[in-house]
């Protein structure tokens, strides 16, 4: 692993618990030229997923991509940081679960759209407002008119 302060590649691990969410490694690094200290988080990855944007354009999947989208939501609003994550690994779980290399940025959209309908109302209609492209105030009401009819079945 190199060091994120001098570059040198001589680090050493001190210390490698799992980390909270269970589902990854925390490792206490040490730089053996400059001294510095860090963490590093190791994750079980199945495969090489692709993500196949509307344009047609593929890149490769980025977790901590959707992971910042999730947390764009969920701004100034009260969560429980564990429970994000968790969402977040269950998506990747869900996509890496298909089979499939290439996945539609649609399909990634949905499944966050689903996750944060279960956690937070607010960011929930805040992600949909952009991923749906909303333009006028109406866009909101429509959506949320579909959400309280939802509520009610």
């Amino acid at each position: 692993m190199r060091c994120p302060f001098c570059g040198s590649d001589d680090t050493q691990v001190k210390d490698s618990r799992p980390a909270e969410d269970g589902a990854s490694v925390r490792r206490r690094r040490e730089c053996s030229a400059c001294g510095g200290r860090f963490t590093t988080f190791e994750r079980v990855q199945l495969r090489e997923l692709i993500v196949v944007k509307s344009t047609g354009k593929k890149a490769p999947f980025d977790r901590d991509k959707l992971m910042r989208s999730v947390m764009i939501a969920l701004r100034k609003r009260e969560f429980e940081p564990d429970r994000v994550e968790q969402m977040v690994s269950g998506i990747v779980r869900r996509l890496e679960a298909t089979g499939e290399n290439e996945v539609e940025s649609k399909k990634i959209g949905e499944l966050v759209m689903e996750g944060l309908a279960k956690l937070d109302d607010v960011a929930y209609v805040r992600y949909a407002s952009v991923y749906k492209n909303f333009r006028e105030a109406k866009d909101f009401e429509q959506f949320l008119g579909g959400m309280d009819e939802a509520e009610k079945e």
